[in-house]
């Protein structure tokens, strides 16, 4: 049976009330949700439309502005930019693969540092922190390669696009997609053209000659 989830009320006071618990909680205490796996849903307490987005956002506001920020203003400024693009929920559907590869390299990270270091709780936070700065050049070098290969499907992706405009087009009259039979490349569009522009000479030869 699916376990439902955990019902978190906001009402027009913006407070948030946890129907488990049948208590207050803060933005904190949701965030100790996330950070447990907890699955939960906030939703207006009169509406019950579902605001789980909106408190999540606030998070991340919370954290970015507590020090340690982890997103550069380039790089939500770049992310913002997205927004409206068409190539916005491809763009969001790759940074949710990539969070899901990242969380997979880091799943198999701790489980190399619990075989080194066991279960011993005492050991946990600081034996993780060391295990990562002994694996540090590793990990870069890990993640440069998956980036670099996530960077060339990205490549051969956008020649599959181009080659699949050109050839959608190719029967319009389009400046930029020159008429000729579908799947041939401008090159060789071009180069049928001159043989054609050379051939003229001689055929209007032979039609003086005669």
């Amino acid at each position: 049976m699916t376990q439902q989830p955990r019902i978190i009320k906001k009402y027009p006071n913006r407070r948030l009330y946890d129907t488990e618990t049948s208590s207050y909680i803060t933005l904190a205490d949701v965030k100790k949700l996330v950070l447990e796996n907890i699955e939960f849903k906030v939703e207006d307490a009169k509406t019950h439309e579902d605001l789980t987005r909106s408190i999540l956002l606030q998070i991340i506001l919370e954290e970015e502005s507590a020090g340690a920020p982890m997103f550069s203003s380039d790089m939500l400024s770049q992310i913002i930019r997205f927004y409206g693009n068409a190539m916005q929920g491809m763009m969001g559907n790759y940074l949710e693969k990539n969070i899901q590869t990242f969380i997979e390299i880091q799943k198999r990270l701790q489980d190399q540092s619990r075989q080194i270091y066991g279960e011993n709780p005492m050991l946990g936070a600081d034996a993780w922190s060391e295990f990562v700065k002994m694996q540090g050049p590793a990990i870069q070098g890990l993640m440069g390669r998956y980036l670099e290969q996530s960077a060339n499907a990205f490549m051969e992706m956008q020649q599959q696009l181009q080659q699949q405009t050109r050839n959608l087009f190719s029967g319009f009259p389009f400046s930029n997609f020159p008429a000729g039979a579908p799947g041939q490349s401008g090159e060789a569009r071009t180069a049928d053209s001159s043989r054609t522009e050379e051939r003229k000479p001689e055929s209007e030869e032979r039609k003086s000659k005669g």
